[in-house]
C-alpha cells in the first residue's frame, strides 16, 4: 500500500526560542489508516497537525500528501484534505446551515450537491432539527459535531482532527468516533490528536506518542501492549514513556 502521508525530518522552531516545538520527526501514514498522535500538553501535537494541514510553515523538513510536496503544491493539497481544529471554527451568529453553506462554497461545491450533503450530515449527527438555530445557542457537544461536519463536507482524502472529542458528553463522543470509523472503513485516512488513551486504543489502527517534540513510540496499540508485557493498556505505556509529572 503506497503511503498517503510522508513526513521527513519535520522540524518547527518558533521565533524567539531555541527549543524545537517539533524536533526532526519522521512518519509514514498509509491510506485508510486511523492514526493517533498522542502526547501530553505542550508535546508538539497541535504544531505537527498545523504543519501537516498546511496551516503552519515548517522550519525545515518535508511533508508530502498523495505524492505532492506541500510547500510547492499548497492549493492542490488543500483540495485533498479536511481540517477539524481543536478550537471551534464556526461563526456563532450564523445558523448551522449558513455556516455549512459558507464552508461548502469555500471548497467549491456546487449548490445542489452541497445542499444534499448538508442535509445528510446534519441528519447523521442529530442536528437537522436545529439547523436554523444560531450556533451561539448550541451546546458544546452540538458545536463539536458541527465543527466536524464543516471539515468533512467535501469528502476529503485525508482528514486532520485536533482533539475532536475534547470536553463533550459521552453520546456526542460516541457519534463522532463511530462516524470517523466509518470514514476510515470507506478508505479515508484520518490523523487525529487526543488525550483519551482508551479512545485511541479502541479506534486507532496505528499511534505515535510524541513528547518534547520527538516521536518516542510508534505502532499498533494492541501490538504495543503485547510488547510491553508489564503494561495492561495504552495509558500505562503512555505514562511510562512520558512520565507522571503534571504538564501545563
Amino acid at each position: 500500500m503506497s503511503p498517503t502521508l510522508n513526513i521527513l525530518s519535520l522540524t518547527k522552531v518558533y521565533p524567539n526560542t531555541s527549543i524545537a516545538a517539533v524536533d526532526n520527526i519522521d512518519l509514514q501514514i498509509n491510506k485508510g489508516e486511523f492514526f493517533g498522535l498522542l502526547g501530553p500538553n505542550g508535546a508538539g501535537k497541535t504544531t505537527t497537525i498545523s504543519m501537516l494541514s498546511s496551516l503552519l510553515k515548517p522550519t525545515s523538513g518535508n511533508i508530502s500528501i498523495g505524492g505532492l510536496e506541500i510547500t510547492e503544491n499548497v492549493e492542490k493539497v488543500r483540495k485533498l484534505i479536511g481540517v477539524v481544529p481543536q478550537d471551534i471554527a464556526l461563526f456563532p451568529q450564523l445558523t448551522a446551515t449558513e455556516n455549512l453553506k459558507f464552508f461548502g462554497r469555500m471548497y467549491g461545491m456546487r449548490s445542489s450537491i452541497l445542499n444534499n450533503r448538508i442535509n445528510e450530515l446534519l441528519n447523521i449527527f442529530g442536528l437537522k432539527q436545529k439547523k436554523n438555530q444560531l450556533v451561539e445557542t448550541y451546546s458544546g457537544g452540538m458545536k463539536r459535531r458541527l465543527n466536524l461536519i464543516a471539515g468533512i463536507l467535501h469528502t476529503p482524502d485525508i482528514l486532520f482532527l485536533d482533539e475532536p472529542t475534547v470536553g463533550i458528553d459521552v453520546q456526542s463522543r460516541n457519534v463522532i468516533m463511530d462516524y470517523l470509523t466509518a470514514l476510515k472503513n470507506n478508505g479515508m485516512t484520518l490523523v487525529y490528536t487526543s488525550h483519551h488513551m482508551e479512545e485511541a486504543e479502541k479506534f486507532c489502527s496505528s499511534i505515535a506518542i510524541i513528547d518534547m517534540g520527538k516521536i518516542i513510540c510508534r505502532g499498533h496499540p494492541k501490538k504495543l501492549i503485547n510488547e510491553h508485557t508489564h503494561c495492561s493498556s495504552l495509558e500505562d505505556i503512555f505514562l511510562e514513556k512520558t512520565g507522571k509529572r503534571l504538564r501545563d
